[in-house]
């Protein structure tokens, strides 16, 4: 009797054992851990992209506004070269630019680069793509869509 409540006692005692319980948390908390890691990563992205953005559309407006020409490329392709060399990480589109502009006493916008004197503003849409599988549903399409312009007025005088 002795030995069978010895090998009772030692039975429980296995289960009472907290070695089990180490792998089961770090199985539960792991894909916890992996989630939030992996959103940091996202949300860091997205705050690096729309600054990126905001800096180049700037820069892309403070070269728009001096009347500065580049030997062999049209006014906007300039711009747009402007724009990508300020944001060198980032592939920007061509259809991700839109240009407008407002003649001295208009109230109203009309499409291209402008003139001098002109209030010239530069829109860039850019979309990114989350990694993040178990974030991507609570955005439309699993994508964010960023969109940032800047305006200036235009130099009186070009040179």
């Amino acid at each position: 009797m002795t030995s069978m409540a010895s090998t009772r006692k030692r039975r429980f005692g296995r289960l009472r054992s907290s070695r089990g319980s180490t792998l089961i948390e770090a199985a539960i908390i792991t894909p916890l851990l992996l989630l939030l890691t992996f959103s940091i990563v996202d949300f860091g992205a997205l705050l690096y992209i729309y600054l990126s953005l905001e800096s180049g559309v700037t820069q892309a407006t403070r070269f728009a506004i001096t009347g500065a020409e580049t030997p062999g490329m049209m006014r906007e392709d300039a711009i747009k070269d402007a724009m990508r060399r300020a944001t060198p990480t980032l592939t920007i589109p061509d259809t991700a630019f839109t240009f407008s502009f407002m003649p001295p006493g208009s109230s109203t916008w009309s499409s291209g680069a402008g003139g001098p004197g002109d209030i010239g503003r530069v829109t860039v849409t850019y979309t990114w793509n989350i990694m993040t599988p178990l974030i991507r549903p609570f955005f439309t399409g699993g994508r964010v869509n960023m969109r940032v312009e800047s305006a200036m007025k235009n130099e009186s005088r070009w040179q």
